[in-house]
């Protein structure tokens, strides 16, 4: 499946983004869908995950609370609503696809191309 990343762009704290990725294939209501971001000079860390059916999620300590991740398979698309955004949220963010929901990102097979986050005090 190929993924492409979208939505990211400059907010100031306090903002909200939402960020989208479409999924090419007929297949990806089969995928547990995630987002990792990796801030400059930083490791990639998980920030929230998916199911195949939407049924379940999972999210990072740092974003409980103030992100949502969602699915629509019928448009082949995943989304991260991100509120109340904090200059620590400053990151590229990717989505990523694997057959179940995980927040290792080795555990992903598929990787869209990120985009650029950038969250202004």
């Amino acid at each position: 499946v190929q993924l492409q990343a979208s939505g990211g762009g400059l907010v100031q704290a306090g903002g909200s983004l939402r960020l989208s990725c479409a999924a090419s294939g007929r297949t990806f209501s089969s995928y547990a869908m995630g987002w990792f971001r990796q801030a400059p000079g930083k490791e990639r860390e998980f920030v929230a995950a998916i199911s195949w059916s939407g049924g379940s999620t999972y999210y990072a300590d740092s974003v409980k609370g103030r992100f949502t991740i969602s699915r629509d398979n019928a448009k082949n698309t995943v989304y991260l609503q991100m509120n109340s955004l904090k200059p620590e949220d400053t990151a590229v963010y990717y989505c990523a696809a694997d057959s179940v929901m995980s927040d290792f990102d080795i555990e992903y097979d598929y990787w869209g191309q990120g985009t650029l986050v950038t969250v202004s005090s």
